[in-house]
């Protein structure tokens, strides 16, 4: 298996949500991280979770999984090793052929048991989406960005189990941005869903003083939904979650019922907090 999808507990990988918190937020303050990262920890929370899902280590997913257009997408070498690593990979083979607007990258990928599969974009096929000449990389690289582009549909078609709808990062630079307006958080909070509603189960958990608590899931997830609708700073949610760190982990160590409630939580805090950044960026 390729070295980049290898990933084995150490004593550095996070395992419960405290854990991963105070891991991002020193994350967030190194120079080692690259700068989108820099300052934003729900960010690097997030990243964490995404590279989890696609089989990426913390520090893995932070150098390969990027932010554009506010959403998850995945340098082409990460995705491809990804897919070479795969129990079910039989082979890839890719390259750049023809001349002119026939001149073209390709990428053929094979799945075992199956035929070859080959995706193929060319000279023409960028003009006709208007790449071919844009300032930046593809006028530096054109043809690794032909490569890439061929690179990125065959790995989509052929393994959408190895890169779980993460779009090669490459690819979704050449995206517009996303048309929905912010909203004016000031004026009129975002009301973040509340994940939906789970058997009314009574958790245990020891708050800060020490003292013994308990919380139903429905009382839990008020108190979530209220909490990000009145909110409007990054560090008072952050402040928030960290004071109930214990409620979390007790929470999610109770069972699979419990983990999908903290994991939903989890996501809407980080929606949360990063529309506030976004907006205040």
């Amino acid at each position: 298996m390729n070295a980049l999808t290898t990933r084995g507990n150490t004593s550095l990988e996070p395992q419960t949500l405290p854990e991963a918190m105070r891991f991002a937020e020193m994350l967030a303050t190194s120079t080692m991280v690259p700068r989108d990262y820099q300052g934003k920890p729900a960010n690097i929370l997030v990243a964490i979770q995404w590279g989890r899902e696609v089989g990426l280590g913390p520090l893995q997913a932070l150098q390969n999984i990027a932010v554009i257009n506010n959403r998850p997408s995945i340098w082409g070498d990460a995705a491809a090793a990804l897919v070479r690593g795969h129990p079910s990979c039989a082979g890839m083979r890719e390259g750049v052929d023809g001349e002119g607007d026939a001149r073209h990258g390709w990428c053929e990928v094979t799945r075992r048991g199956e035929q070859p599969q080959r995706r193929e974009f060319s000279v023409a096929d960028a003009k006709r989406a208007g790449l071919w000449g844009k300032q930046g990389p593809w006028q530096q690289y054109p043809d690794r960005m032909l490569q890439l582009r061929a690179r990125g549909f065959a790995l989509r078609d052929v393994f959408p189990d190895a890169l779980r709808g993460v779009i090669p990062a490459e690819e979704a630079e050449d995206l517009p941005p996303d048309p929905r307006a912010v909203p004016n958080l000031a004026a009129a909070p975002v009301q973040t869903p509340a994940p939906a509603p789970l058997a009314d189960a009574e958790y245990t958990w020891r708050a800060m003083n020490g003292q013994e608590m308990q919380v139903s899931a429905r009382t839990w997830q008020k108190q979530l939904a209220k909490a990000l609708a009145h909110m409007t700073d990054a560090d008072a949610i952050r402040e928030w979650q960290a004071e109930r760190g214990g409620m979390f982990a007790a929470i999610h160590e109770s069972g699979d019922e419990g983990a999908a409630l903290i994991a939903d939580a989890e996501r809407a805090i980080a929606i949360r907090i990063a529309e506030i950044e976004e907006n205040a960026a």
